[in-house]
């Protein structure tokens, strides 16, 4: 899973960056050239799959992609692919991955819901104390407060939780064998979760694969539950998990000015930014912000030459495009990348 996820990336990417673009979208890293890569090549559901990947899990996958020769591999790190690597892309299956929503937010609903599990299973054997399987402080004190407003000690809480548990897991599309992923990571009075070796080994998969099946698991849970007022349990333990701030810190800023009638030049000094990083923000609002409108930098007969440059050429390289569109600045080429073709 995780080299079919890899190559569905770098067949997006191909021929226009380096095979680390692939690993800072991975990473979730929250620059301005990777946030632009994600909207320029609709890898939105990939970023931020996994925030800890180590580089050098990373780069084992690419020294296999070459020996299995799929990839061409050039000293400044820009590759493309052979034939056989863009006919196994083409095979993948399609996932139902959620990064740029969640970034890594869906193992706290997990952790809350988990730590809700065991200590109801602990509560119905009349057992008060025991290990929490979560160590996070927050987690606790989260599960601490749910638990008091939900009137657990009634009993009828139990019941609740498993028939949205079930109704969700039954309504979302995933194959039977990663939706029991769910309920073997579970724990409870006399019943510990399995760990990931232990479930690898039962799937007879890598570690990371049965990690990124369980990742897709609850983006398209999360997903059901925010769709529907059906799960009100559920929705409470996903409450403010989905992110709603696409944008960069810093960029927000940018934008609260830019739409206060600030120019360009005037947010710089406000800021105190070099004009390059302004212009990144903006880049970010344009790919972010359906009503943010290019119209101020660039005319609609422009962007259009831009559109038709990157389709006859099959690019959306800036300098490729520069040479093509010279009299546009590459902040404009960028604009137009990032907004989309109308």
């Amino acid at each position: 899973m995780f080299y079919q996820i890899l190559l569905q990336i770098f067949q997006k990417l191909n021929n226009e960056r380096t095979v680390s673009a692939a690993y800072h979208i991975l990473r979730g890293k929250r620059s301005g050239q990777t946030i632009q890569d994600v909207g320029l090549f609709q890898l939105h559901n990939y970023f931020g799959l996994l925030p800890k990947l180590p580089r050098a899990t990373f780069d084992e996958a690419v020294s296999t992609f070459l020996q299995y020769s799929w990839l061409n591999m050039q000293e400044s790190g820009h590759y493309s692919m052979k034939k056989l690597g863009l006919q196994r892309a083409e095979q993948t299956a399609t996932y139902l991955f959620d990064g740029w929503h969640y970034r890594g937010n869906e193992h706290i609903f997990f952790a809350r819901l988990s730590l809700i599990v065991q200590s109801l299973s602990y509560q119905k054997e009349g057992i008060r104390s025991f290990s929490p399987i979560n160590k996070d402080v927050q987690v606790q004190s989260w599960v601490r407060t749910f638990l008091q407003e939900q009137q657990y000690q009634t009993g009828q809480l139990q019941q609740q939780l498993f028939d949205e548990c079930l109704r969700a897991l039954t309504a979302i599309p995933i194959a039977d064998a990663n939706k029991q992923l769910f309920l073997y990571r579970l724990s409870g009075h006399s019943l510990p979760g399995w760990t990931w070796q232990q479930l690898s080994g039962e799937r007879k998969e890598m570690v990371l694969d049965s990690q990124l099946a369980f990742i897709e698991l609850l983006h398209t849970l999360l997903n059901e539950v925010y769709a529907t007022e059906d799960y009100p349990l559920l929705s409470k333990i996903a409450a403010e998990l989905r992110v709603k701030a696409l944008l960069t810190d810093s960029a927000q800023q940018t934008a609260y000015l830019y739409e206060q009638g600030y120019s360009v030049e005037q947010i710089v000094q406000i800021r105190r930014l070099k004009q390059s990083t302004i212009e990144d923000h903006l880049v970010e609002l344009a790919m972010n912000e359906p009503n943010f409108s290019i119209g101020p930098f660039v005319s609609y007969e422009e962007a259009e030459k831009v559109w038709q440059a990157s389709k006859q050429y099959q690019t959306k390289k800036l300098k490729a495009l520069h040479d093509v569109v010279n009299e546009l600045s590459y902040f404009q080429l960028r604009l137009v990348l990032a907004k989309g073709e109308v």
